[in-house]
């Protein structure tokens, strides 16, 4: 090599390496959105730690106050909500669903995407057309079910109606078809390894930067459901969403009591995500790669 080309390809590579370098104005950019991104949280904090008559003065209250726990306190003790069940109901909820669509979701990807059969593509259309579907219109027969089957009410309602979604079974199937190769499936099974032995034990594991992803996903879509949840349970058993509801009065909104709670059904989603945030984003970043 000439000294005229090293010299090039220096300069190429000092080039490319001042493209990737964070400006002045990117972290500024960056700062602005995460205190626009923060701030709804801090501004629920503020007022969930306030007064209800706080909540409407001129200029509005910028800092914490200290009725904060007072608030909490009021929150599980109202007698319409039952907060400290819906909080267990959620959490049962979003558990078992999570597990279950990362699960099954898994599964029905890998033969999607591995498995040679007959009408596998027709019924994967049929997979990715339930997506186009609103959940709204699913609303009046999957109650009429729940009625038939003496459900309403009751946890359950919420749960086995979504243990398995055309969107899991979506992605599951993209990233099993890119992640794994088939020669691996191939070694597998001249080792005898039966086909459930090959998805537990080979294919699973290569699965699980993307179940992260999609049991966070999952998790907080099911915490977060409110319209099934008020349409099929009761005042008695409700979850997290349907006991805020609850919170606001018919006549008198009491914000400081709603934003007290509301501070508390955001807690274990933030406890999720810094417990399993490495994984997720891991499973990001890898899937990023590998695409």
């Amino acid at each position: 090599m000439t000294v005229l080309s090293r010299r090039t390809v220096t300069r190429t590579v000092e080039r490319s390496a001042r493209l990737w370098e964070a400006s002045p104005l990117t972290y500024i950019t960056l700062i602005f959105a995460i205190v626009l991104s923060a701030f709804p949280l801090y501004w629920m904090l503020v007022i969930a730690s306030r007064t209800n008559q706080d909540v409407g003065s001129i200029p509005p209250p910028l800092v914490l106050g200290q009725h904060l726990f007072e608030n909490i306190g009021r929150v599980f003790g109202n007698q319409n909500a039952h907060f400290a069940k819906a909080l267990v109901n959620s959490a049962i909820a979003s558990s078992v669903v999570a597990i279950s669509v990362v699960f099954f979701s898994s599964l029905a990807g890998f033969a999607f995407a591995k498995l040679r059969f007959r009408g596998r593509n027709a019924l994967l259309l049929i997979i990715v057309a339930t997506m186009m579907v609103p959940v709204q219109m699913g609303i009046i027969p999957l109650y009429m079910l729940m009625v038939k089957i003496h459900w309403t009410g009751q946890l359950q309602a919420v749960i086995v109606p979504f243990l398995v979604t055309g969107f899991g079974v979506f992605m599951m199937r993209q990233y099993a078809e890119q992640a794994i190769p088939d020669e691996l499936i191939e070694a597998a099974r001249v080792d005898g390894a039966s086909t459930f032995r090959i998805f537990w034990s080979v294919v699973f594991p290569a699965l699980r930067p993307a179940a992260a992803v999609l049991a966070l996903f999952q998790f907080m879509q099911t915490w977060n459901e409110f319209m099934w949840n008020f349409a099929v349970l009761t005042p008695d058993n409700p979850t997290v969403q349907y006991a805020l509801a609850q919170l606001n009065g018919t006549y008198y909104a009491d914000y400081s009591m709603v934003f007290s709670g509301t501070a508390i059904a955001t807690v274990p989603l933030l406890v999720v995500f810094i417990v399993f945030g490495r994984q997720i984003i891991g499973g990001i970043m890898e899937g990023a790669i590998k695409a």
